[in-house]
């Protein structure tokens, strides 16, 4: 089993991403599912209005949809992580004892991370979720890239200049890396 998480602030084009290149996986015959973002099913506050509580139905709620996805699927792109989770619930209460193990731990359990980046002047959509503010969506990047270096993560970083071939650039990566067996039969 592989498990690839696209990790950023919001309003970056994880989605699209992760969409894109389950499509082009799939038009390739590999058995595969998409963890959606949970924030979006959050009964409680998001943004800069989030709480503990909120934060961590979010966490919880990522790893329970990524055990079962797991669990039925070879290949599992999850439309972030425990880790940018994580991020938002540091912004808003700050480093969490209880938490920090479980989400130390978890982080082991990704292959790949893909990091979104913050594209400047790129349109940041009106979801109705999300929140549109350009100053927190940095913030939330900043502490993102923090954590990442911090806890020595590895990452496959997009070039903020190259926003059009994000897609060919993750999709090589993912290939290159799962190697499916059906590559084979589309060479010639």
């Amino acid at each position: 089993m592989q498990k690839i998480a696209f990790i950023g602030s919001h309003g970056v084009g994880k989605t699209t991403l992760v969409y894109g290149l389950a499509a082009r996986l799939k038009a390739r015959d590999l058995a595969l599912e998409v963890v959606v973002e949970v924030a979006r099913r959050c009964p409680l506050r998001l943004n800069r209005e989030t709480t503990l509580a909120a934060q961590s139905w979010i966490l919880h709620t990522q790893i329970a949809d990524e055990v079962v996805a797991a669990s039925r699927y070879p290949l599992v792109l999850c439309d972030r992580s425990v880790l940018d989770n994580y991020i938002y619930l540091l912004l808003a209460a700050g480093r969490q004892p209880a938490l920090e193990q479980l989400v130390s731990e978890w982080i082991k359990s990704y292959d790949l991370f893909v990091q979104v980046p913050v594209v400047q002047g790129a349109e940041m959509l009106d979801d109705g979720v999300r929140s549109t503010d350009r100053t927190f969506q940095k913030e939330v990047d900043s502490r993102l890239a923090l954590e990442i270096e911090v806890r020595g993560i590895e990452t496959v970083e997009l070039d903020p200049e190259r926003r059009d071939g994000w897609l060919d650039t993750v999709e090589a990566t993912v290939l290159s890396r799962i190697r499916p067996p059906q590559l084979e039969l589309l060479k010639d």
